[in-house]
């Protein structure tokens, strides 16, 4: 078998996440520079590698603010950890299209197991003659277990920021 080489199509994909804010409501956010990459047995996915890795200081939440309180010491510290990375360790098929992508994830200096839900959309040719292959990819993480700990109590009970981070990724690449 031939290895095959697929980059990310950054204008199709998008690294999302969200975190529910004061017990009640979510903030979502996103990585605008990222890079990724799968290899797979010709076009065949049942082994892929994909490996990632996202830019923490191009983080966005559509505030300002919270983009640089999320920058700081408190959360990630984007002085110090600069990046996010992530390299799959299997890629199981459940059903037609369903998958369980399993990987290491690091993050914050801190390297640890993830599994993610993925929807493999197939593959296809766009008008130029390129194969393109799709991912949902979805899960969640507890930020906690990565030592993102701050926090700050409620006078009504609970706390500011939630400790579960779901993850919503949606990945298209080009066959290279």
């Amino acid at each position: 078998m031939t290895t095959t080489k697929w980059s990310i199509d950054p204008a199709h994909s998008e690294i999302g996440f969200k975190v529910k804010h004061m017990m009640f409501t979510n903030v979502s956010g996103n990585f605008e520079k990222f890079d990724a990459s799968i290899e797979t047995d010709g076009d065949n996915f049942e082994t892929a590698q994909f490996e990632f890795s996202g830019d923490i200081d191009s983080i966005s939440t559509g505030n300002k603010d919270r983009d640089s309180h999320l920058l700081s010491a408190d959360f990630f510290d984007a002085s110090q950890f600069p990046k996010i990375n992530f390299k799959s360790t299997s890629f199981k098929k459940l059903n037609e299209g369903e998958y369980k992508l399993a990987g290491e994830l690091t993050l914050h200096g801190v390297t640890k197991p993830v599994t993610l839900d993925v929807e493999f959309g197939g593959l296809a040719k766009d008008p130029w003659g390129n194969t393109k292959t799709g991912l949902s990819v979805s899960g969640k993480i507890n930020r906690k277990d990565w030592g993102l700990n701050w926090n700050s109590a409620l006078e009504t009970g609970g706390v500011l920021v939630g400790e579960e981070v779901k993850l919503q990724i949606e990945l298209q690449f080009i066959k290279q």
